[in-house]
Parts: C-alpha cells; structure tokens; sequence
C-alpha cells in the first residue's frame, strides 16, 4: 500500500482566489493599493510571496544590466516577459558602481534606476540582489579593489572596517531606490532584496565571526526598512525574518527547505547552463532537464518563486570576467549573447510558466498530498474545493512506464513530469520538448584581409631597471601592485654571466601564481606558460636560454585572466611570481628572489589608450608584414558596419591572446589560442553591440600577447536562420493556443521570414531536427500543406492532425509532423 503524506492547508473558496488573479503588469500599474500603486504591502508566508495581500507564483528571469548595453535592456525584457517571466532579477555590481572610494558611477550601462525602471515600464517586477559580495563570475566578486587596500580588514567576517564600507554601500543603494521610489510599497517594482551571498560555503573559514556576520547581515538589512522582504541565498540558517533559499541545478532535490514553516520556498539560482571557461568545451544543459526540476521543485517543495541564473547572460566587456571566465557569458541561455532568443529552451520554458499558471489556485492555496506510482514514479497533488493539480514523476531515464492516476492510465516520458490540469488533463510535460528548434548562424559580410588596411605598434620590453615605477629587492604580489586595474606586471632584474667550460646549459626557471607569464631575456621573447581554471598551484617556466658575457635582462610579464571571484579570505590570494632562478650548468642555483628588481605597471599602449582615437596618434604605427606577428604586438584597422539589424561580432579564431577595442570600447578578452580537448577555441565570436559601431570607420584595436595573424580576422553577423519542430500527434496542445490538437509551431526572428521548406514529413518521419529523413508513412501533402502555411510569413502554425493533411495517410500508426523551414 502506497504511503500517503497529507499536509493540511488553508483552502480558500472562489472568491479569495478571485482576488488573487492580478496580473504583474496591472499590479505594477496601480490597480492593487492606493494610487499609482502607493501604500501596496510586499510580505510573505510559508507558501509564497504576498503582494498587497496575494500570494503569487512567480517565475524569474536573471539579467545583468552591466552585461549588455541601454540600447539592448527593453528588448530583452520584453522577450523575458512574453516568455512567462513576472520578475527581472539582478545583481548590483560595487566595482563598477564605486571604483573610486566615494566616487560613484552611474552612468551608462552603470545605470540602475534607468534599467530598473524600463523592467517596471514592461510590467515586471525586480529581485534587487545588493549582496555587495556577489561571486557571479565577476571580477573580484564585485568589490571595488581599493577595499583590499583597507588597513586592517578581513572580508566577508565580523571585521568592523569591512562592516563599515558594506553598510556604506548597502545603505547608499538602498537610499537611491528609496529615494527613486522603486520599492513595492511606494509605486515601484523591487519585491525584494538580497543580503550577501551563499555566505554559508565559506562561513566555517571564519570560526565564531561568520555567525555573528550573518546575524550583523541581516539586521543591516532589516534596519534599512524597504518595506520588501529580504533573503540570503545557500544560507540555511538565514536569521528571522531574511527568507533562506536555494541555489543549484536540482534545487527540488537538494534544498532542506525554508527555516521556518512561515517562509515560502524560493529558488534565487536555477543555472540555465554551466558558464564557459577558457580551455573547457562548453557544456549546454538541456532543456528537458531545466523544466524537470522546475516542476519537481514546484511539486516536492511547494516551490512558488524560480529564478533562472542567467536568463540572459550576455557579454563581460572589458575585464570584468572573473579568472579563466570567458568574455561570452551564459550564451545558451533563454536569450542567447546576443539577446536572441535560444530555443527551445526559451519555447519549452514558456510553455512550463504557462502551464504553472493555469493552477496558481490549487498550488497557492490547496491541501498537498504525495504517494507513489512505481518504484521510480510518484505523484504530487495540490487541491481546493474547485482546482486540483497533479505532478506525475518519472525518475527512469529510460523508460516509459504506464500508470494509473485516479482511474485514468497514463504512460509517462522518461525522466519526464506531467502537469495535470484539473488533475485530469495533460497540459505540459517535461520530457516532451514541443518548442521549435533554432539553428543560429555567424553570416562573414567583411574580411579584414587587406594587409594595406593594418598598421601595427610593437609593445617596447622594459629592459631598463632605472626607468621602472617600482623597484625593491624582493618579489612584489600582482594584485596589491596594479590594483587590478590592468591584466599585466612586468617584472625586471640583470643577471651578470660569465661563462666557464661547464656553463654553457643556462636554465631559468619561474614560478607564478598567476594565470600566464611571458619571458624576455634582453627584450627577445623566450617562450610561454599558462595555466588553467580547475588547475592548482603554481605555473612554473622551466627553459634554457642564451645569455651573453656580462649583464643580461630578465624581463617577465606577469598576466592575471581575471581577478578571483569567490572563497574565504579573499584579501590574502597572491597571485605575484613566487621564485625565480637560474642555473649555469652543474653551478648553484642562482636565486633571484632578492636581487633588486624593477616594476611596470600595465602595457605602454594601455596607459596611453592607443586604443582610442585620440590615443592612436601618440604612437608611430608601421605596415603590417611578416615580421610583424610577435608576441606583445598592437594591431589597428578600420571596418564598415555591416547592414541591417542582425547581431555583429569578430571572428577572432586566427588571433593567440589579448583585448580587443571597437572605437576605444573595449569589447572583452579573448583567447582562443587555448584550445578546449575537443581542439576548439573556447570562444571565437567577441560580440560588438549595435551602440558601440559608427556609421562608417569604425577603428578595430587588438593588442595580441602571443603572436596571431589579424588578416584572417572577420566582422560577422549573427541570426537565426533555421528553424524546426517535431510534434507528436499525441502531445498535449499548446497551453495558450485556442485548438484541441497539438501544433507546430515555427517563428523567425524580428525582421526575418520564412524563406524556404527544406524538409515537411507527417507520418513517422525519422531523426531530428540535425538529421531527418522521409519514414515508412508519409502524408504526400506535408510540403505543400507546410508551404502554403508558412512560407512569406514571419510566424506560422500547422495543427498536427489528420485534418490538416487531407487525411490519414496510415491508420493504425502514431504520427508526428517534422518541420525544418529557413529564415531569411
């Protein structure tokens, strides 16, 4: 006998729920509260978020305002919200808004309030996450570095001189959305805030303070009254009334559930994908496996609030990426780089909050129960008086079990979740990706092949000690000397050789904690070493060199590939050289670490922003030729902007390691010199935003580190320009469609049509949409009856029934319709 766990609930009739059918965009546009929305209530309980006495379901979409640009904020937010999203969610990222201490920047793609409101201006609410800390694969985890430079301090413990600059920022954030009238309570949109940041991953590191910083935390927050409530995410023990919540890929697995039966199960971070890594293959999470555990957390957990980190991931523009982080962030997210939209993920998500919605009484208001159906099946139902919902599970990844649900027998997908409906109907299942496909394409409209179009600035190697901004005799740290406001140290010292018969073999050896370091003996590069993300320890230059009699330069350039964004003691890393030698021969080792050596801050073209338009002129550039691709070499031309609306970017694939420049903005790192064990660039394609691009001559700066070839260099544009569906006659029909039968469904981006049918099959086609064949039953109208439907049109629909085909082609068989059109 099945064991049957019944929690009992308040079940509230019609007419509450009635009330609680608000829309976001009308909340947002005054008809909950007084006028223009003012005197509204934003609360919780142990169900859900309650918005002026409403619990609400709430799916969450999580955006960067500092990743993209103004010009791309109401675009993305509005293919966020008709994707189902209620709620932009957001870091506030420190460095960028105080780089300076008390010198704040708001401007551009710094600007918060204007990003803010634009998400209230489309009917979204905001998940405002202060932090300060914020990891997010950001530079220095979002501290601005002057704070590291703070006598005395310990990030992230109870440290008074770090409490003091946290409470500064906090309480300056807060004000400004206070004073811009953006909380709930007065008109505006942020529901709620966060305080810190999965604080408890490092909390033992800091013995009796971190407790005692987290209740610190936490009182600041309160003692701020925003009127919103406030949460710490990954922080179990999260202090009354700071709501605790997941992060994570399995949240409905994992999660040991609210602290207190009075707080509502949210999910701050569903990761859409793995963020990709220099010299990793990029790993794409499926879209089976998001909505999966978007339901289990809904059915298990009573989730009612999922936010998926990222939404939309977009770009780390100049060097804001943490270490080893690539410059493209999330870019399989619902909204890809570039903000178009990725499917299906974006679709089949879609579909999912569509679905949820449909049984927002039930789940907000009903009784619970769960049993199981199988030994690796169970089932999850939410009733009132007049709804009920059921999740059906299917753990088995491989199986497609049949089972009965209140008298009606159902076969289950694998590792698949059935919503029901009135607990009767399938409106949505997990395992069954319905959403159209979409095949993105990066379209070359300009070679930068002309070798008259190029000029180039070799980067001078600093030999003279005299002439450095910093001498001592010891080994400087990285960080504490450039204070992270470039990638590079030079690190110079002489040695005096003289040779003997046994002293021919010169070995130098360096050893680093930093990401890549390049070596110099007498301004003539000698060779190379990197390092990677998940390895540890140091990276050690091992070689043989060639001195000449008497003194000889060492030069070595030390590069950071971002600074650290997460753990305990952050304040402490090293990422300086540690040791260097040498040894002649069977002689001594010769250790350097003492000797008198000489400091260069940064690259000479940095420091004199050759990059620009302006700071070009202040150097003399050569012709490009063959001598020219060496390592610290600076290349300049100028290009067109491409036609139309369609995304740009570079193809960079010919070109080792360094930053590139679109009209002195700089458009991110790249290094697709490192290879992924598949034997592909990490990343290749650096996306310049639309607003970054001039009508003509547009100035193209790069400054390679390891020798590239910048003729092979490309200015691409990037679309959708395939699209494709497969549905299933069986299939439970669009939640939002007005027919009975399923459809597919095909849409091409703003701007494009439907060109061309490559492929049409209703019958039991074979593949998918990579791969696909004619199968053994083939209505001879699928192409015409698909070409008719779509072709010359931007969106189109075709029912997946025998109706639409003039018949069944083959009784007896289950069919499908595959579908695979071009946009143009």
């Amino acid at each position: 006998m099945a064991v049957v766990t019944v929690v009992a609930l308040a079940v509230l009739g019609a007419c509450a729920w009635a009330a609680a059918a608000v829309s976001s965009a009308g909340a947002l546009f005054g008809e909950e509260g007084g006028e223009g929305g003012v005197g509204r209530e934003a609360t919780y309980d142990g169900r859900a978020l309650v918005l002026n006495g409403t619990r609400r379901i709430l799916f969450s979409g999580e955006m960067h305002y500092t990743r993209s640009t103004p010009e791309m904020w109401p675009k993305i937010i509005a293919k966020a919200r008709k994707g189902g999203i209620d709620v932009i969610q957001t870091y506030v990222f420190w460095n960028v808004h105080e780089p300076v201490q008390g010198k704040y920047n708001f401007e551009g793609r710094y600007n918060i309030v204007k990003f803010i409101r634009e998400i209230q201006a489309q009917g979204l609410y905001v998940s405002l996450r202060i932090g300060p800390f914020i990891e997010a694969e950001w530079k220095y985890g979002g501290f601005p570095f002057w704070l590291h430079e703070v006598p005395n301090i310990t990030f992230r413990t109870d440290n008074e001189p770090f409490k003091q600059h946290m409470q500064g920022f906090v309480t300056h954030m807060v004000n400004m959305m206070k004073n811009e009238g953006l909380y709930y309570p007065q008109g505006g949109p942020i529901i709620i805030s966060q305080i810190e940041n999965e604080y408890q991953m490092v909390e033992p590191a800091f013995g009796p303070g971190g407790p005692r910083y987290v209740q610190w935390a936490a009182s600041l927050a309160v003692g701020l009254q925003t009127g919103v409530p406030w949460m710490m995410c990954k922080q179990n023990d999260a202090p009354d009334p700071i709501i605790n919540t997941c992060n994570g890929l399995i949240c409905g697995e994992t999660f040991v559930g609210p602290n207190s039966p009075n707080k509502p199960a949210l999910w701050t971070e569903n990761w859409t994908t793995r963020y990709p890594i220099y010299g990793n293959d990029t790993k794409l999470r499926s879209t089976g496996d998001i909505t999966f555990a978007v339901a289990l957390f809904i059915a298990r957990k009573g989730g009612s609030f999922v936010s998926y980190y990222m939404y939309h991931g977009g770009t780390n523009f100049g060097r804001f990426a943490s270490s080893y982080v690539t410059t493209s962030y999330y870019d399989g997210a619902p909204l890809d780089e570039y903000g178009l939209i990725w499917q299906p993920t974006w679709g089949h998500l879609k579909e999912l909050h569509a679905a949820v919605k449909l049984s927002s009484e039930p789940l907000l208001y009903g009784t619970y129960s769960n049993f199981s159906l199988g030994e690796d099946q169970e089932a999850h139902v939410f009733e009132t008086k007049l709804k009920c919902v059921a999740f059906l599970v299917n753990f088995d990844k491989h199986q497609r079990p049949t089972v009965i649900f209140r008298n009606i027998s159902l076969q289950l997908a694998p590792k698949s979740i059935s919503i029901l409906s009135d607990c009767r109907t399938v409106v949505f299942e997990t395992g069954k990706v319905n959403a159209q496909h979409g095949s993105r394409t990066a379209e070359v409209v300009q070679s930068l092949n002309d070798t008259h179009t190029w000029k180039a600035f070799k980067e001078s190697i600093p030999q003279d000690i005299s002439k450095a901004a910093y001498t001592g005799k010891q080994l400087f740290e990285h960080l504490s000397t450039t204070k992270d406001e470039t990638d590079y140290l030079w690190y110079i010292a002489s040695y005096e050789y003289r040779p003997s018969d046994d002293s021919h073999l010169v070995l130098l050896n360096v050893e680093s904690q930093a990401h890549i370091l390049h070596a110099f003996v007498n301004g003539e590069f000698v060779g190379s070493v990197h390092g990677s993300h998940g390895a540890r320890g140091y990276i050690i230059l091992n070689m043989t060199i060639s001195l000449k009699e008497g003194q000889n330069t060492i030069s070595l350039l030390n590069v950071m590939v971002g600074s650290p964004d997460s753990g305990a003691h952050m304040e402490r890393r090293s990422f300086g050289i540690h040791k260097v030698s040498i040894q002649q021969g069977q002689h001594a080792l010769h250790l350097l670490n003492n000797e008198l050596w000489g400091y260069q801050v940064g690259l000479f073209g940095e420091g004199n922003r050759i990059y620009t338009q302006e700071g070009s002129h202040s150097v003399e550039w050569t012709d490009v030729n063959n001598l020219t691709y060496l390592p610290l070499t600076w290349y300049q031309t100028t290009f067109a902007t491409p036609m139309g609306n369609d995304a740009v970017t570079l193809n960079l694939t010919s070109m080792g390691k360094g930053e590139v420049w679109i009209n002195g903005e700089s458009i991110g790192r790249y290094w697709v010199s490192f290879k992924t064990p598949s034997g592909q660039p990490s990343q290749s394609l650096y996306h310049i935003p639309q607003h970054f691009l001039k009508n003509t001559d547009n100035l193209l700066v790069l400054v390679e580190e390891m020798g590239g070839n910048p003729l092979q260099i490309t200015v691409n544009t990037v679309s959708i320009t395939t699209v494709c569906s497969s549905v299933n006659e069986l299939s439970a029909p669009p939640v939002q469609s007005q027919g009975k039968d399923p459809e597919v469904r095909l849409r091409c981006q703003k701007g494009k049509h439907i060109s061309a049918v490559e492929f049409a099959s209703y019958g039991n086609p074979a593949g998918d949409c990579r791969t696909f064949t004619i199968g053994s039953c083939h209505a001879e109208s699928s192409e015409s009856v698909v070409k008719q439907a779509c072709i010359g049109k931007r969106s189109c629909s075709i029912p997946v029934g025998p109706g639409s085909f003039g018949g069944d082609p083959c009784p007896g068989i289950q069919k499908s319709l595959l579908v695979v059109a071009h946009c143009r």
